[in-house]
């Protein structure tokens, strides 16, 4: 085990793949430079070596700054054998590669009849809470999984992260994953062997009776926090992170909505067709009779990104506003409880 920064995972999954297999190749916008720890995981060239002088030009490859010409090239080295992996930097840079990421690398292997593999993932940082404006802060991810044929990874810790990247590489399907880059920073000790995590599978962070948490990206850690903050008040809060949400593991929510008998849903995205939304319909629709309180979904408000700092902040969902939802979720039992006292 090694202590990690989020982003030092990514690269030392990316290090790792490339050691295993000389078809995997990473191309994007001046990658030779390490911009954002494309390819030395947040470190100085000094620390990781040269990946230039490591894996040669054939596989590090620049490009020029145009979003559907790098995507498109992507597809075509993955259909004809390769394995890359496109850093495209902010994800709201994938609408400009939107035609060839819907109409060719998600379609295509279907088009071909399965003759054609798409073994590419793109990478694109969610620099929300930055205060990097609305052209550059954009969460995208909900808007792709209405496209079939993308699967879509959201890590929220750096063992995750590095686990479902090895995964993703290894996949004959195109992947995009969305990081938060607020979590770029976050440290904990991470495997220092390979391991792959798979995808479809979440993972439950805290057990819990009282009410269910489901988070994605950068809202696990404001919901742990909040479960620890609850625990003092006697609310045991169970929180499950998707960690993909393409494929969505249905069951593991279902289950732990069927224990707890509440549901609060937590993303940074905007609130109209999320994630979140998604995931409370598919409580709604499968364990209705389990549920003891409506369900909550905590998103941002349907608006543009502002560039002041001060307003930036109030667009995210935090750890007060999930402890605010999980009272409010609760409070029909305190209630009965404080009625039955006094009776």
């Amino acid at each position: 085990m090694s202590v990690m920064s989020f982003l030092g995972a990514i690269g030392a999954a990316q290090k790792e793949a490339m050691d295993a297999d000389e078809r995997v190749i990473i191309i994007g916008e001046d990658v030779e430079a390490n911009v954002y720890g494309t390819t030395g995981g947040g470190k100085t060239r000094q620390e990781t070596g040269d990946f230039v002088q490591m894996y040669g030009r054939n596989r590090i490859r620049n490009t020029p700054i145009s979003e559907e010409g790098i995507v498109g090239a992507a597809a075509g080295a993955a259909m004809t054998g390769l394995r890359p992996i496109v850093d495209l930097s902010y994800s709201s840079f994938l609408y400009m590669a939107m035609d060839q990421l819907v109409n060719q690398v998600a379609k295509n292997r279907y088009m071909f009849g399965g003759q054609a593999s798409m073994p590419a993932v793109f990478r694109s940082a969610m620099f929300y809470g930055l205060n990097t404006g609305a052209h550059h802060s954009d969460r995208p991810y909900p808007m792709f999984m209405n496209v079939p044929g993308l699967k879509i990874m959201v890590p929220s810790t750096p063992s995750d992260a590095k686990g479902l990247l090895r995964t993703a590489i290894d996949m004959n399907d195109p992947v995009l994953t969305f990081e938060a880059c607020i979590l770029w920073g976050l440290k904990e000790e991470v495997r220092d062997d390979e391991y792959w995590i798979p995808f479809g599978v979440a993972r439950t962070h805290r057990e819990g009776t009282d009410v269910t948490i489901v988070a994605i990206s950068s809202s696990v850690q404001e919901a742990l926090a909040a479960a620890n903050e609850l625990a003092e008040e006697g609310i045991s809060v169970e929180v499950v992170d998707p960690r993909t949400l393409v494929p969505l593991d249905k069951q593991a929510i279902l289950t732990s909505v069927a224990k707890t008998g509440r549901l609060v849903v937590v993303e940074p995205a905007h609130r109209t067709c999320g994630a979140a939304g998604e995931i409370a319909a598919l409580v709604a629709e499968e364990v209705f009779d389990s549920l003891k309180a409506p369900i909550v979904r905590l998103a941002a408000p349907d608006m543009q990104i502002p560039f002041s700092p001060a307003l930036e902040k109030q667009m995210y969902p935090n750890k007060a506003d999930i402890i605010a939802a999980v009272r409010r979720v609760t409070q029909n039992d305190k209630e009965s409880s404080r009625l039955i006292s006094v009776g």
